[in-house]
């Protein structure tokens, strides 16, 4: 299932950015990253912008998080990154501006989602409200899967 929103300008329909949410079939085999790194590269070389929701923790073919994969593939680190092993969640917001530039929220598993930018223009975004969002939807959810998710081991 796609879990990509694509946000479009008014006039034209142009592309000018996406919201990706990272499911666990993004990290299950090598070409699962590969793919989802590459095409969150293309976007950004295309000048679309990228709001990338990472909520699943790295593992053996991510052991540093989609982030590092991405910027790997655009065009390396300034400096060593290294995801925090108390934090190893992600919200992560590109701005396609010829050189990427990464707004980066780390987070625990049971951590409060925060509003994150998403971006239309290098100099123009709005707070995409994560937090407010997650809960509108998992209120709308039958009762009998929330009470499957609620369930304690």
């Amino acid at each position: 299932r796609q879990r990509t929103i694509a946000i479009r300008h008014v006039t034209g329909h142009r592309l000018v950015a996406l919201l990706e949410i990272v499911s666990p079939a993004n990290k299950d085999r090598q070409a699962s990253v590969d793919e989802f790194a590459e095409k969150a590269v293309a976007s950004l070389e295309n000048g679309i912008h990228l709001l990338l929701v990472d909520l699943f923790p790295p593992g053996k073919f991510d052991p540093q998080g989609l982030h590092h994969e991405i910027v790997q593939r655009y065009g390396g680190l300034d400096e060593p990154y290294e995801l925090p092993a108390a934090e190893p969640l992600s919200l992560v917001s590109y701005s396609a501006n010829g050189v990427i530039e990464a707004y980066l929220e780390h987070l625990a598993v049971g951590s409060e989602l925060t509003a994150m930018p998403l971006f239309f223009r290098p100099d123009r975004y709005i707070e995409a409200p994560l937090a407010a969002t997650y809960q509108s939807a998992y209120a709308g959810m039958p009762k009998f899967w929330r009470e499957v998710l609620e369930q304690k081991e």
